[in-house]
């Protein structure tokens, strides 16, 4: 399954680092990447493969809610197919 991966916070150091190490650690592939810092907020959209991880959405989402927590950023993920379905006529 494909997923989005935001993160929107405050930026400091190691924010990209915590997130792929998470991803990394549970087999999840980066598939594409966008990350900007606006003044001196970060903000980072992530499209990741979850095929290969043993963990499900809900298990993915509580662990990067974790790192976004211990981060003091927010990190949210939603399956791919939402944002498919928002476009469809």
């Amino acid at each position: 399954m494909k997923a989005v991966v935001t993160v929107v916070g405050k930026d400091r150091t190691g924010i990209i680092a915590r997130v792929s190490g998470y991803l990394y650690d549970n087999n999840i592939n980066i598939l594409d990447i966008s990350q900007t810092i606006m003044q001196d907020i970060f903000t980072m959209i992530t499209l990741v493969d979850t095929t290969e991880s043993p963990l499900d959405l809900a298990q993915i989402q509580a662990g990067l809610a974790q790192v976004g927590e211990d981060m003091g950023v927010s990190v949210s993920v939603q399956r791919e197919d939402l944002f498919n379905s928002m476009h469809r006529i």
